[in-house]
């Protein structure tokens, strides 16, 4: 058989589509344009942070792709795949931690990951198997048994992180994945969203924790009253805003520069 020649895999390559993308993408609720036609094109592997102040449009945005929000114009999709024309199949490939997360209370943390795992159609083995594999990594081994109504919030996170990733999807999205969350546990799930990226996972990642952005991200985007104003890897923000490190980029990117203490200055 004919094998392809290294240009003809370089097209393929180019060809393949991102692994997460969105086009003309518009949310409003009332007069309110929460998400004013955002575009997004995010490739496999990448770690991408979604960065921007509070009512900027993050979550809205994130829930318009993973399908918890249907747009009022544009598209958005994983992969091949439209979110709103195979919502299925996208939900397959996806994991969602978001900001506000409901889960079975009167299910223990292992009874928890057991169901996620049946619902994405594991077998019982393997699901046993992913199931002790994450709960020793995030450090809820000895809490497995309990009640998730008696977890505090930072080992609820840390369960629900777990059931977004129990099935391996190839593409990840969190929304403020480290609020509430104590030092170590933080240091857990940074390691575990390590090694998903090296697996190849995709993460679109939601944070006001900008040292982490700093560590993990790839790649940033920043949005500004619902619009995408600035894609750069954190080292392109720098430099781009003249700031040396992401925090002070960021806030030099929406307009924070502009705020100073002189309220409270004494005369």
């Amino acid at each position: 058989m004919t094998q392809p020649t290294t240009s003809e895999i370089d097209v393929s390559q180019q060809q393949a589509p991102p692994a997460v993308w969105a086009r003309g993408l518009v949310r409003k609720f009332g007069k309110t344009t929460a998400v004013d036609h955002v575009d997004l094109n995010i490739q496999p592997g990448e770690f991408y942070g979604l960065l921007g102040q509070n009512g900027a449009g993050k979550t809205t945005t994130i829930k318009l792709i993973v399908g918890l929000l249907r747009p009022d114009a544009g598209e958005v999709g994983i992969g091949d795949f439209n979110t709103w024309e195979t919502p299925t199949k996208v939900k397959a490939r996806i994991g969602v931690l978001p900001e506000e997360f409901n889960l079975y209370e009167r299910l223990t943390g292992a009874e928890l990951l057991d169901f996620t795992a049946a619902m994405h159609g594991l077998s019982r083995d393997e699901a046993i198997t992913r199931r002790n594999e994450l709960l020793e990594m995030l450090d809820l081994t000895p809490a497995s048994t309990k009640l998730i109504s008696d977890y505090s919030r930072g080992m609820r996170k840390k369960v629900a992180l777990g059931a977004a990733i129990i099935h391996r999807p190839p593409v990840l999205f969190l929304d403020e994945p480290f609020e509430g969350v104590d030092a170590v546990s933080a240091r857990l799930i940074r390691g575990l969203l390590r090694q998903a990226t090296a697996g190849g996972t995709t993460i679109v990642f939601s944070s006001h924790e900008m040292h982490l952005v700093e560590k993990l991200c790839t790649r940033i985007g920043i949005m500004v009253e619902g619009r995408l104003t600035i894609e750069e890897t954190p080292a392109g923000l720098c430099e781009l805003t003249g700031k040396d490190n992401v925090e002070d980029a960021f806030i030099a990117a929406v307009g924070g520069d502009a705020v100073d203490g002189s309220w409270y200055a004494t005369s």
